[in-house]
């Protein structure tokens, strides 16, 4: 599959679909990591709306906001704050609960990481039912800091999606409706182009009723 490197967010075509079946998310933006150019715009794209605010740190959740708040930190010239997931700080912590695909789970952040007042953007790699981006902006308000925004690659329009778009400064990668309605359908266009398969087909694989090896058209995923 030929990527047009001209079009706005054009990194989002190196993300691939679930072929593992229902027990995983339907989504792996994970590819565009790899991509030397496609990481670069997509931190740039993720950054820039924040150059002009005040900003203390980058809170960035376990695991996979780790890689993109780290760059975005360092993009930014600030400090970052791991939200990790419970049982992996060993110091005095500040914790906060949270649903996360109907199971409720614990997050936390050590006890002196945060200041009051201070100013944080929320970093993470895809709000899908949001539970874990509203869990981290309550612990981080929980520390008595001020969360000015949140940073996404990808965010559906789920009851949570919604919730932080209306009461949070959100800054997302997905460049039109078109993409955004496809994106809370749970399939992407590009896929059957990426795989030379139909829609129903890969469908039935996504969704654990068919497994089978797919060959690729093209290794979109490598630099150019």
């Amino acid at each position: 599959m030929s990527i047009d490197r001209s079009r706005k967010s054009w990194y989002l075509q190196l993300m691939k679909p679930n072929m593992r079946g229902p027990n995983y998310a339907w989504l792996d933006p994970s590819p565009i990591y790899n991509n030397s150019h496609g990481f670069h715009d997509c931190v740039n794209d993720l950054s820039d709306p924040f150059v002009n605010d005040k900003i203390d740190a980058v809170a960035a959740i376990d695991a996979m906001g780790f890689n993109l708040g780290s760059s975005i930190a360092y993009r930014l010239g600030v400090g970052l704050v791991c939200v990790r997931k419970s049982g992996k700080i060993s110091r005095d912590l500040i914790q906060q609960s949270y649903v996360n695909t109907k199971r409720e789970q614990i997050m936390e952040i050590a006890n002196d990481v945060l200041h009051v007042g201070d100013r944080v953007i929320i970093v993470d790699q895809w709000i899908e039912t949001g539970g874990s981006t509203l869990g981290a902006i309550k612990l981080v308000e929980k520390a008595g800091a001020i969360v000015v925004g949140v940073a996404v690659i990808v965010a559906e329009r789920s009851p949570g999606g919604r919730f932080i778009r209306d009461n949070y400064k959100l800054v997302h990668c997905i460049p039109d409706e078109q993409l955004q309605v496809e994106t809370d359908r749970h399939y992407l266009s590009w896929f059957e182009k990426l795989y030379d398969v139909s829609e129903s087909d890969l469908s039935t694989v996504m969704n654990g009723q068919r497994s089978w090896s797919l060959t690729k058209v093209t290794d979109a995923t490598a630099n150019s």
